[in-house]
């Protein structure tokens, strides 16, 4: 079995991201995460059959399944697959091992979908940027207006700057390729069943409870990272993300979605939340942050900013470490 040292992996990870910076979602070959969800789709049929009766304690304990093949097998497949590059060559072991663990972060892909409801807003389409609002949000954008568009690309980039970001990197850290994946799978799991609707309010629920268990610590982690990057920032402020953090983080239904909604909405000046519709019914979001302004479509841009100045903290710190231990 091949085991890295904490100097390969560092090295590894600060290649990784430099990798997503550059090249983003892969193109070709297909995205990892896209196999993911037809596993976990295939998985689904089997464990609910269509036109089958559960309880919700059956439907429960079959999610509960749904979450540990697909995580293992996540795991598994990406161990066998680096440690066979290993045993060819380390540098094919170095290289496989960087290129997937850059799928499973996202700061150029969120930038890039970001940007596509920004610049339509810019040239004052909106109906164009709630087309790609409606590719980041689960909410019906066919009601929202330039503010609530805006809004949803800053609160998608602000909470995926967890999940796209700084968990996968942790886990990176812990456990290289295979335990990065293992992170998305179990995230890909929650965007795909963990909702509280009826249809998957129980054969979702340990999906979602996991990937709150697994973003908890890299939540809080991300709520110092983006409060940091805010001092580099003209016109934000860290000290009111800090505060934003404190006050307002907790109201959030999620344990720590609010975290980084938080602190960018504190950092930029403006107020996130408030109503949404989801599959026709009205949510009514806790409200984040201070109106020191309105909410404006270049706030998108503070955001992705925000996102990219913390993944530039980052992999600084990890070359910092590599040169601390090389």
């Amino acid at each position: 079995m091949i085991f890295y040292s904490l100097q390969e992996i560092l090295l590894i990870v600060a290649a990784a991201i430099l990798i997503d910076w550059i090249v983003g979602d892969p193109k070709w070959p297909t995205h990892p995460v896209i196999y993911i969800g037809r596993f976990i789709r295939l998985l689904e049929v089997r464990l609910r059959p269509s036109g089958a009766s559960f309880s919700s304690g059956q439907l429960r304990r079959r999610g509960a399944v749904l979450t540990a093949v697909t995580t293992a097998v996540s795991f598994g497949i990406l161990w066998g697959v680096t440690e066979l590059g290993s045993l060819i060559h380390v540098w094919i072991g170095y290289a496989l091992s960087a290129w997937f663990i850059s799928t499973t972060i996202a700061v150029k892909g969120l930038k890039d979908a970001a940007m596509l409801v920004y610049r339509p807003l810019a040239e004052g389409n909106l109906n164009e940027a709630r087309k790609y609002a409606g590719y980041i949000v689960s909410r019906d954008t066919s009601v929202m207006d330039e503010r609530d568009t805006a809004r949803s690309a800053i609160e998608t980039v602000a909470e995926n700057t967890v999940d796209a970001f700084v968990s996968p990197i942790l886990f990176a850290l812990l456990g290289a390729a295979p335990l990065a994946m293992f992170y998305r799978s179990a995230n890909t799991l929650d965007s795909m069943v963990g909702y509280k609707n009826e249809n998957y309010i129980h054969f979702g629920w340990a999906s979602a409870r996991f990937d709150d268990v697994l973003n908890y610590v890299p939540a809080r982690l991300c709520g110092l990272l983006l409060t940091l990057a805010a001092i580099f920032i003209p016109g934000l402020s860290s000290k009111r993300a800090f505060r934003s953090i404190r006050e307002f983080a907790h109201r959030h239904p999620s344990p720590n979605s609010g975290i980084p909604e938080s602190a960018a909405a504190g950092a930029i000046g403006i107020e996130l939340g408030g109503r949404n519709v989801y599959f026709g019914t009205v949510s009514e979001r806790a409200r984040l942050g201070w109106p020191l302004r309105p909410l404006e479509r270049r706030d998108i841009l503070s955001t992705v900013q925000l996102l990219y100045i913390t993944s530039i903290i980052v992999f600084m710190g990890v070359l910092i470490g590599w040169l601390c231990v090389h």
